[in-house]
């Protein structure tokens, strides 16, 4: 998880956060505001644990909204184990840091937003594309969706573990179940982007 600066193009500030699955490569979370704090954080997160699953680990950078006491203790109530990674380390939180390069990238950089609502209104299409078609190299060459669905056990809600050959590592407390169902624009303060993917 981590979080993303811009600006609209008013020059007020732009906030962004989004949440990755390590194993998956799903974009689990995305929300924008003008400001985020940690409150609306941990709201977004409920809402991507009630579609997915409940992780066992979230690992983070020391960003003020993570060494928060509100966010250590939504994590403690959760049983939710909270790493920080080592202070200048980013790469320590590699997954997290090539989703926002991708955001940066293909989406912020290629869009002027006249307030948060157009920003919003702008993104369905980019994580659609990310979660559901985009290929991904460490996936072998398989979008996320699709990875997803060829990992799950006979019944079909059952994920299994990802081979070793596909990803460097395995963290567990991947966000691999399936959606219970889909809602595409959920607005409380900002808005968050599809947590609820199928």
């Amino acid at each position: 998880m981590d979080f993303i600066g811009d600006s609209l193009v008013d020059g007020r500030a732009l906030r962004f956060f989004a949440a990755v699955d390590d194993i998956s490569r799903r974009c689990a979370a995305m929300e924008f505001d003008l400001a985020l704090p940690v409150g609306q954080v941990t709201r977004v997160l409920d809402e991507a644990m009630a579609t997915y699953v409940k992780p066992v680990r979230i690992r983070t950078d020391n960003g003020p909204e993570f060494t928060s006491k509100v966010f250590d203790a939504w994590a403690y109530a959760h049983g939710i184990q909270h790493p920080f990674i080592r202070p200048g380390k980013p790469v320590e939180n590699a997954f997290a840091e090539s989703l926002n390069g991708r955001i940066r990238d293909e989406f912020l950089n290629q869009h002027y937003f006249q307030n948060v609502r157009d920003a919003c209104d702008l993104r369905h299409d980019w994580h659609d594309d990310y979660n559901e078609i985009r290929p991904h190299t460490a996936l072998g060459g398989l979008g996320t969706e699709q990875f997803i669905a060829e990992r799950r056990g006979p019944s079909g809600s059952t994920p299994l573990r990802a081979s070793p050959t596909h990803l460097p590592s395995q963290a567990p407390g991947s966000l691999l179940s399936p959606p219970s169902s889909r809602n595409d624009r959920t607005d409380k303060g900002g808005c968050l982007i599809e947590t609820l993917t199928s």
